[in-house]
């Protein structure tokens, strides 16, 4: 099958031309040729810019499309009109993040969205980001003819990834020591391999499938511990986790997901459903995961491969630790 990919430099985009190449396939490359632009010279790289110069589009067709790139309504409706007749099959890559809130746990593809109270915003930098990525669905359903494949990952995991946002605890343990955890080490986690989910996203373009699903991972959500455990395993680190009250964290200002990443208080209701999504529409049509450890070490390994003098953009450093295990523990002995 000949497939077009409207990024395919970054991430999920190099997940799915590996994937493509693997099964057979052969990927067309759409970007502005900025990123990455030595990767994959074998392939066919169309540039162009998703807002406004399509022509590189014009007078081809493909058996499918796979946006990667599409977050804002008015330029995803351009690419889907001129798409439209030229492929057989529209994949968009929206986020669980399109729901209009986490309250109940079990979220399936049928819970409400949420909604912006200025949609012409464009802006998706913030919190309109999930609305935006739901509005930009609306837009492929009602200018693409064809059949529409709506996919809502949840945190996307693995070699590669740009938000360091899992990468920080394969990191963390690696270097030993005392490793800052916060408590529960029972809490819920939910993320999805990168390359689990190009295979997932190909299987259901072979398949000819429609519809939502929602793809996130594994198939029972993992622990804080049972990742921090694997991290360890994998690094061969002497780390030890001291696990620490949701509330003293709060009350020192650590801020969740960035300071500490994947950290959402359990405590908090308004996030039940953060790490609760429904996956078993996706589990029917065939979606596997690797396991924990593979994508662990695999992360791992991708994290040596990049300069040292490299800071992660997430997560707290060193010092800032230290100064709050010592407090901590000062605290848990009085």
């Amino acid at each position: 099958m000949k497939i077009l990919i409207l990024g395919g430099k970054k991430f999920l985009g190099i997940a799915l031309v590996e994937a493509m190449l693997e099964r057979g396939h052969t990927p067309v490359l759409f970007n502005r040729g900025r990123t990455n632009p030595a990767l994959f010279p074998k392939v066919t790289n169309l540039i162009g810019d998703r807002d406004g110069d399509l022509n590189a589009l014009k007078r081809r067709k493909w058996d499918a499309v796979i946006d990667t790139s599409g977050f804002v309504p008015r330029i995803v409706r351009q690419s889907a009109q001129m798409l439209s007749g030229k492929c057989e099959t529209y994949v968009f890559i929206s986020s669980v993040s399109v729901y209009t809130d986490y309250r109940t746990p079990d979220i399936s593809e049928t819970y409400p969205l949420a909604q912006l109270d200025d949609p012409t915003t464009e802006d998706y930098t913030g919190d309109a980001y999930g609305p935006l990525k739901a509005l930009c669905e609306y837009e492929i359903q009602q200018a693409f003819d064809g059949r529409v494949l709506v996919i809502r990952p949840g945190l996307m995991v693995g070699p590669n990834d740009p938000s360091d946002r899992f990468s920080y605890w394969p990191w963390r343990v690696s270097l030993g020591g005392q490793v800052l955890a916060p408590s529960p080490p029972s809490a819920n986690l939910q993320f999805i391999d990168v390359r689990d989910l190009a295979a997932f996203i190909i299987k259901q373009i072979e398949a000819k499938s429609e519809g939502v699903f929602n793809v996130t991972g594994p198939r029972k959500p993992a622990t804080f511990g049972s990742l921090l455990v694997a991290c360890r395993e994998a690094s061969l680190s002497d780390a030890s986790f001291v696990w620490v009250d949701e509330d003293f964290l709060l009350k020192e200002g650590v801020k969740p997901w960035s300071d500490l990443p994947l950290w959402v208080p359990t405590s908090d209701p308004a996030f039940a459903g953060f790490y609760n999504i429904n996956i078993n529409k996706a589990l029917k049509a065939g979606l596997t995961f690797k396991p924990l450890s593979q994508t662990v070490s695999d992360t791992l390994h991708w994290l040596k491969t990049r300069p040292s003098s490299l800071k992660l953009k997430v997560g707290m450093d060193i010092a800032t630790e230290t100064e709050l295990l010592l407090k901590y523990h000062r605290e848990s002995s009085n």
